[in-house]
C-alpha cells in the first residue's frame, strides 16, 4: 500500500514535502533596490514572510526593508504575532512605541530615540510603534521579525478605515474629540481607500 504524506500547518501554512523542495524555496532577491515612496506617506515596506518565502515557514522569523521619502512614516502600528528589532543603515529616524494597558495609576509610555546609521531599536510583540524620517535625506531600515508572519495592524487604517464605518458617537468618546473631527477623519480614509 503505498505510504500517505499527512499535511499540517504552521500559522496557517501548509508545510511542503520535502522530496519537493528546492533552492528557490530559500531564496528571494531585490532587497537592494528602493521601493516606491511616492504615497501619501513617504515611505514604503518590502515584507519578507512565509507568504513570499516560503523556505521560512516552522522557523520563526521573517524580515522587512523599510524606505523613507524625507519626512517620510511608517505610521502607529502592531505586529499582533512578533517582536521587530530595527537597524538604521542610512539616514536618521525618530522611532518609539507606547505600553499598553499597564495597569492601575500608570500611563501608557512612549519609548522614543533619534536612530543614525548603525543604531537599533527594538519593538516588543503587539505594541503600537512608528518610525519617521527626520533626517535632511532618504532612509533606509531593515527589520527582523520574530514570527515567520508577523501580521500587521496598521492603527488609523483599521479604525478609520472600516467599513462599514464605526460609530462616530464611539469613535468621538475614546478619542475624546468634537464628533466633526472623526467624519472627516473617515470620510479620508475612505476617499483614500477607495
Amino acid at each position: 500500500m503505498p505510504r500517505v504524506l499527512a499535511s499540517f500547518f504552521v500559522n496557517g501554512k501548509v508545510c511542503k514535502d520535502p522530496k519537493l523542495v528546492t533552492a528557490d524555496d530559500f531564496f528571494r532577491s531585490g532587497l537592494n533596490k528602493p521601493g516606491n515612496t511616492s504615497n501619501q506617506l513617504g515611505s514604503i515596506v518590502t515584507a519578507v514572510n512565509v507568504n513570499n518565502l516560503p523556505g521560512l515557514n516552522t522557523l520563526g522569523i521573517s524580515l522587512a526593508r523599510i524606505d523613507f521619502a524625507r519626512r517620510g512614516l511608517n505610521p502607529p502600528h502592531t505586529h499582533p504575532r512578533g517582536t521587530e528589532v530595527l537597524v538604521l543603515l542610512k539616514g536618521r529616524l525618530y522611532v518609539g512605541f507606547v505600553l499598553s494597558n499597564p495597569g492601575p495609576n500608570r500611563k501608557n509610555k512612549l519609548f522614543t530615540k533619534i536612530l543614525n546609521p548603525g543604531d537599533v531599536f527594538v519593538f516588543p510583540e503587539g505594541l503600537v510603534h512608528f518610525q519617521l524620517n527626520v533626517g535632511k535625506s532618504n532612509a533606509i531600515a531593515f527589520a527582523g521579525l520574530s514570527s515567520q508572519n508577523a501580521g500587521v495592524i496598521t492603527i488609523a487604517n483599521a479604525v478609520f478605515g472600516s467599513d462599514p464605518p464605526i460609530n462616530d458617537n464611539v469613535l468621538a468618546k475614546a478619542f475624546q474629540v468634537d464628533k466633526k473631527v472623526i467624519d472627516d477623519l473617515q470620510q479620508q480614509f475612505w476617499w483614500d481607500n477607495n
